[in-house]
């Protein structure tokens, strides 16, 4: 089969892609709202300081 490897990998690794995705996407939501959340509360700090 194609780079050795049988049919049924191929369905195992297509299976796993196809759960694994949605996960990503909610953690890049995650990461991207704690970066914001991270900001703002930099500014913050500084504002308060000067």
């Amino acid at each position: 089969m194609f780079l050795g490897l049988s049919w049924y990998w191929w369905v195992i690794l297509i299976v796993l892609l196809a759960i694994s995705l949605p996960f990503k996407v909610k953690f890049m939501k995650w990461w991207s709202q704690r970066q914001k959340e991270k900001q703002s509360t930099q500014r913050d700090k500084w504002g308060e300081e000067e």
